[in-house]
């Protein structure tokens, strides 16, 4: 008890509404933006198959090559559209349009494809750079703007691509992969079910829910003692919370929750932010996209179960803590953390409207 009340001064002390109003939006905006043209540093992380693929990161990928690695710069793309739709004053001149008109072209997502068909490369960034190319291509679909519907019609045969990979590759996956960083398949698969059901693609849906039920129904007493690993930016037990969230009926998934993370239950419940000791390290600054992604999981799950009001708390607590830490000070979190901070201020405003 004199833990939960020590929180609860903590809590009261330090978190504040946080919305996602102009200048939050703009200090993000402005992180994706300066990347994705940035092409080095780089992390490749494909496989070579002769001399013949070894090409700048640019020539494999002309759209997106910046920001790293191929999924920060995608889902920096999904922030910046995100942002613009929402705030057409963050590019008032239309210099990011221009910049991404010039991208999101036919010829170069020919080439992106060109790139996930070839025989080495078929399971690259699988599935947390898949999840986020679907994020981006829903956000376009939404956007009722005259060069969105072309990026969105432009990007749509790409999207398709992924639905198929991941529609191949779900029934192949005998166990869950439950790590805290990209290979998660809870996150990959909470983000794909969104898309899946904005497009109202009842097949994929299915997929999606069929096999998310059967790799997590069984599971019970996850251990959120072991969590977090030193560079986690997902939390594996809040993930899989989050995506049976999404495709069970509310009072099975209740119980069903009471069996898999009972600890949420008791108004004493405490989960401490991640701690970054250094955020120049590019795996140690992952903490502060843990902070993000367990209050974007609190806060859905909260929403779902209006009786765990102190996840609501406890998400703006993590999202307070590292919101500040968000800077284009150090290249290693710029590059990213934004997208993750969007992510949970965007979630937070649809589940408290």
């Amino acid at each position: 008890m004199k833990r939960f009340l020590l929180f609860s001064t903590l809590i009261s002390a330090t978190t504040f509404a946080q919305e996602l109003h102009v200048e939050q939006a703009k200090k993000i905006f402005d992180l994706p933006t300066h990347c994705i043209s940035v092409e080095y540093p780089n992390k490749l992380g494909n496989v070579l198959g002769s001399a013949q693929d070894l090409k700048t990161p640019k020539q494999i990928r002309p759209i997106f090559y910046g920001c790293f690695d191929w999924h920060s710069s995608v889902h920096g793309f999904w922030s910046i559209v995100k942002l613009m739709k929402d705030f057409p004053e963050l590019d008032s001149k239309n210099e990011v349009r221009n910049q991404l008109n010039e991208l999101i072209t036919p010829e170069n997502i020919a080439v992106e494809m060109a790139f996930f068909n070839d025989k080495n490369n078929k399971s690259f960034e699988r599935t947390y750079g898949w999840a986020w190319l679907l994020q981006l291509q829903m956000e376009l679909n939404n956007w009722q703007d005259k060069d969105a519907q072309v990026w969105a019609k432009n990007l749509q045969p790409f999207s398709d691509l992924i639905v198929t990979r991941y529609t191949e590759y779900l029934p192949k996956l005998v166990y869950p992969i439950r790590t805290g960083t990209h290979d998660n398949t809870a996150f990959g698969l909470s983000l794909s079910l969104d898309y899946a059901r904005s497009v109202n693609n009842e097949a994929f849906v299915k997929v999606i829910s069929q096999h998310a039920n059967r790799l997590y129904e069984k599971d019970v007493k996850c251990n959120l003692a072991f969590e977090p690993s030193g560079s986690d930016f997902l939390s594996p037990c809040l993930e899989e919370a989050l995506v049976m969230s999404k495709i069970k009926e509310k009072a099975v998934y209740k119980k069903w929750l009471k069996g898999f993370l009972p600890q949420l239950f008791k108004n004493n419940f405490y989960l401490k932010p991640g701690f970054v000791s250094d955020r120049t390290d590019g795996y140690l600054v992952h903490l502060d996209g843990l902070n993000f992604s367990r209050a974007a999981a609190m806060y859905q799950i909260q929403h779902v179960l209006p009786e765990l009001k102190h996840l609501d708390e406890m998400a703006n607590h993590h999202l307070n803590y590292s919101l500040n830490n968000i800077t284009n000070d150090d290249y290693m979190g710029s590059h990213w953390l934004g997208t993750f901070a969007l992510y949970a201020l965007k979630t937070k405003q649809e589940t408290k409207n």
